[in-house]
């Protein structure tokens, strides 16, 4: 259920921050386009460019079961299985921070801000590199591709991210739960369950969410992490 994007905000203090995954906390380009160009070849395709899949050509911010039937066609399975033996080849050795990301989660964890991650990686690959970055006890739920019944942007990771919260997202305001994240996937996801949207990273705006308010306010966007903690520590000093 959508909310109203003219409902007034209720409070400044959200109740509860999500957070996509890939280039939002954890730098993956490099895996992401490094496992794609070698599917590519495997599949006798001419690979992508980085700036490809940083804009997101193909939709390859959603899931891989929603986005590899498009590229590959009939053949997506086996191109499936071609990304995939290359990216655990190697993905927890490339993964990286965002710069300022680890402050930025601790802070947060710190004030008691009710945290989770809802991202388009599969479920148990996610996991396993926000627990390899030690980040897993400062996040309630870790929801990737394949744990719930649909992936981003449809809203279930989201009702499914806040499970055992104590808040129902139907019936917040929607400055109660943020959703932070680097795609159009991301917007249109917080959108649909009723979340107020944060764009992260230094890729345009997207186009399509220009005119579109939430609480009466433009959608946020903040370019680096830095900027994230000022945005909040404004909201936080409000109250």
């Amino acid at each position: 259920m959508k909310k109203q994007i003219s409902k007034q905000t209720k409070s400044t203090r959200p109740k509860a921050i999500i957070f996509d995954w890939d280039n939002t906390l954890a730098d993956t380009w490099g895996v992401i386009h490094d496992s794609l160009a070698k599917t590519f070849i495997a599949m006798g395709q001419e690979p992508w460019s980085m700036e490809d899949v940083r804009n997101g050509r193909g939709g390859i911010h959603k899931s891989l079961r929603d986005s590899f039937p498009s590229i590959f066609g009939k053949e997506w399975q086996e191109a499936k299985e071609h990304y995939y033996k290359n990216f655990l080849s190697n993905h927890l050795e490339m993964i990286t921070m965002i710069p300022d990301a680890h402050g930025t989660v601790t802070a947060l964890s710190d004030l008691g801000i009710y945290l989770a991650i809802v991202s388009n990686k599969t479920g148990k690959y996610l996991r396993k590199e926000v627990g390899h970055l030690g980040w897993d006890p400062h996040f309630s739920k870790i929801i990737g591709a394949t744990d719930a019944a649909s992936d981003k942007p449809s809203p279930e990771p989201v009702y499914m991210a806040l499970e055992g919260s104590g808040i129902d997202i139907k019936k917040s305001a929607i400055d109660d739960v943020w959703f932070i994240g680097d795609s159009a996937t991301d917007i249109e996801c917080a959108i649909n369950a009723g979340c107020l949207p944060i764009y992260f990273g230094d890729k345009k705006f997207p186009e399509e969410f220009s005119n579109h308010k939430s609480s009466d306010k433009p959608i946020k966007h903040v370019k680096t992490h830095k900027e994230l903690q000022k945005f909040i520590k404004g909201h936080f000093s409000e109250e």
